[in-house]
């Protein structure tokens, strides 16, 4: 299990469902972690839908949560943030504000961004967010965009395994940003319509990448919630990975000596774990979608309001793939490799 902590988890909500975070509190507590959650949206139910109802959370409303948080919570109570989707530019602002002051409090606090902005070609937030997640990715110790949204970041195109590797870099260099994964990529001509890969990196002090990769199967289907699974479960992995290293969460941003190698770093090896458990649960989801949606005819299949109900995360069913995934009788091994210039 993961070692303790307390983080502040800034993300979406809704009533019912599991994305954003719902997921986020799930996993971290599952996995030892305390948890404050601060919603940036209150919605029934998640977009994918297509119908909900609710509303967005203003950048004032955020600030005044954290304000009225701090009126009750001691100046180094958490030592870990996570952050997810938050609307509009004005609103991510906010978010940075919030981080800023508590790193200005607490300088060991680790903050893990995911910089929720598209996928697949489309940006789900105006194209004015993006100057402010760049504005602020300098101050996150990790970050977990995907492929669309690495290339917003750092206008490197992926396009094989040096333009991964291109990519990491740059995000060394940019932002300085100690951390980063690139949680799901595409390269159809290295990769099948089976596999995709997730790529990641550790700085060294002089500035240079330590990049590996793990390449990945793809389950069929789409599922909502899988990045805020993703960022919550490397957060509690990376931090008991490191915990397991003498002197090493004392240590800025959990940096590790420039002497590991890229595939014995505790983010290689947290990540490892991350996608074994991420594997287990979305195969999981995928067979009770496909259950359940067998059991219905034709017309109902069709049916937008039933296909995501179908699909939503077996988180509770799947409480042991998180907690325990090598233990699993469908265990899966993925080890990271070397990614090579």
């Amino acid at each position: 299990m993961s070692s303790s902590g307390k983080a502040l988890a800034i993300a979406s909500h809704v009533v019912s469902g599991f994305v954003g975070n719902n997921v986020v509190t799930f996993v971290l507590q599952t996995l030892g972690i305390e948890v404050s959650a601060l919603n940036t949206v209150q919605f029934s139910n998640h977009t994918g839908y297509h119908q909900w109802t609710g509303s967005k959370v203003t950048a004032e409303e955020i600030l005044q949560l954290w304000k009225g948080l701090k009126n009750v919570t001691l100046d180094d109570e958490f030592d870990m943030a996570i952050t997810g989707y938050v609307p509009g530019d004005d609103g991510v602002e906010a978010v940075g504000q919030i981080i800023r002051e508590l790193k200005g409090r607490k300088k060991a606090l680790f903050w893990l961004l995911d910089p929720v902005m598209g996928d697949e070609g489309k940006l789900y937030v105006s194209e004015s967010v993006v100057p402010v997640y760049r504005s602020l990715v300098g101050f996150a110790d990790l970050i977990t965009p995907n492929q669309y949204e690495i290339e917003w970041l750092t206008g490197q195109a992926i396009t094989d395994r040096a333009s991964i590797h291109a990519a990491l870099q740059l995000v060394h260099d940019k932002f300085s940003v100690p951390h980063v994964i690139i949680t799901s990529i595409v390269l159809p001509s290295e990769t099948s319509s089976s596999t995709m890969i997730c790529a990641g990196s550790s700085i060294t002090s002089p500035g240079k990448s330590r990049p590996f990769f793990i390449e990945i199967p793809v389950i069929e289907g789409h599922y909502r919630g899988t990045g805020d699974m993703f960022s919550a479960l490397t957060l509690a992995r990376f931090r008991e990975q490191v915990s397991l290293v003498p002197g090493l969460l004392e240590v800025k941003s959990w940096v590790s000596p420039d002497d590991v190698v890229p595939t014995d770093l505790p983010l290689a090896k947290a990540i490892e774990k991350v996608l074994l458990s991420m594997n287990l649960l979305l195969e999981r989801t995928r067979k009770v979608r496909s259950e359940r949606l067998g059991k219905l005819s034709e017309e109902q299949k069709g049916n937008r309001i039933e296909q995501m109900k179908a699909g939503e995360l077996r988180l509770v069913q799947g409480v042991m793939d998180i907690l325990r995934p090598e233990q699993s009788a469908d265990l899966k091994v993925f080890k990271s490799q070397v990614l090579e210039p």
